[in-house]
């Protein structure tokens, strides 16, 4: 494993009760700093990777150099939408055996950053973890638009509407990432999300011909798209999540509308 540095940081939706149709979304404001181990294991292609810290004084690191700050807390209300099932704009698939999931506020989802976050939660009963995996665009800032199965872990679900504070940390997940490419995508149009991340994810790039790495923009329904596309691959990727932290991986093999694994996930973060 090679030790790469990036200061990377970005910045980054709530009614629902229930709540109406997504539209796409703006990059994640105030994600909180976590602190930061070693634990790159996985299988796939070849890997590096290494831990860094945010740009000093950002809100995306509660004004702290490292990710070993308290995280930013945020402050709003909770509802649910009824027809919550682990898709939405974010575009991932739904995830009928894990529920614990909210579509966040607008302004925070921003442009998608927030996509795959994880979040811990308090409302007036009981503190939980859910995954972001959608927007909602008439919530007000601060609030989350919950599954009914995560409400009423926090309220009864009578209650409708109840404040509750949060704030991002980290996933608890398995193996490396993935990464997963749209339907219709080719050596001419290519569009690749990052899944089973333990951080929230920065930027993407791709090595080209020449053996630049090339930024890919993010769009706001959660692909990072080269609409002039990749090549046929396979690929040399370049990950940094919201702490700076790089993966780098070889050989990842192009599967319309399927995954390939990374070879290695995120350090894990101290408590």
């Amino acid at each position: 494993m090679t030790l790469i540095q990036h200061g990377f940081c970005i910045f980054g939706r709530g009614i629902g009760f229930p709540r109406a149709a997504w539209l796409c979304g703006a990059a994640v404001a105030a994600l909180g700093a976590l602190g930061c181990g070693t634990d790159t294991t996985g299988t796939g292609g070849n890997s590096t990777g290494g831990a860094t810290g945010c740009e000093p004084g950002t809100e995306l690191c509660g004004g702290a150099s490292d990710c070993g700050a308290d995280p930013a807390s945020h402050a709003g209300e909770a509802t649910y939408y009824d027809f919550a099932d682990g898709s939405g704009n974010c575009s991932f698939d739904p995830s009928p055996g894990d529920l614990m999931i909210g579509a966040m506020n607008h302004t925070d989802y921003a442009d998608s950053a927030a996509c795959g976050a994880c979040v811990q939660l308090k409302g007036p009963n009981a503190e939980i973890l859910i995954r972001i995996v959608d927007r909602c665009p008439e919530c007000a800032p601060g609030d989350i638009d919950l599954s009914p199965e995560a409400f009423a872990k926090i309220a009864e679900l009578s209650a409708g509407r109840v404040p509750i504070t949060w704030h991002y940390t980290a996933c608890d997940v398995d193996g490396p990432i993935r990464y997963h490419w749209k339907e219709g995508s080719n050596q001419w149009w290519t569009a690749v999300q990052i899944r089973n991340h333990r951080h929230p994810i920065a930027s993407v790039e791709y090595k080209a011909d020449d053996g630049s790495y090339r930024s890919v923009a993010r769009e706001s329904y959660n692909y990072f798209v080269e609409p002039n596309g990749m090549g046929p691959g396979p690929y040399s990727l370049r990950v940094t999540d919201v702490f700076g932290q790089v993966l780098e991986d070889t050989n990842i093999e192009f599967i319309e509308a399927g995954d390939s694994p990374g070879a290695g996930q995120f350090p894990a973060c101290a408590k």
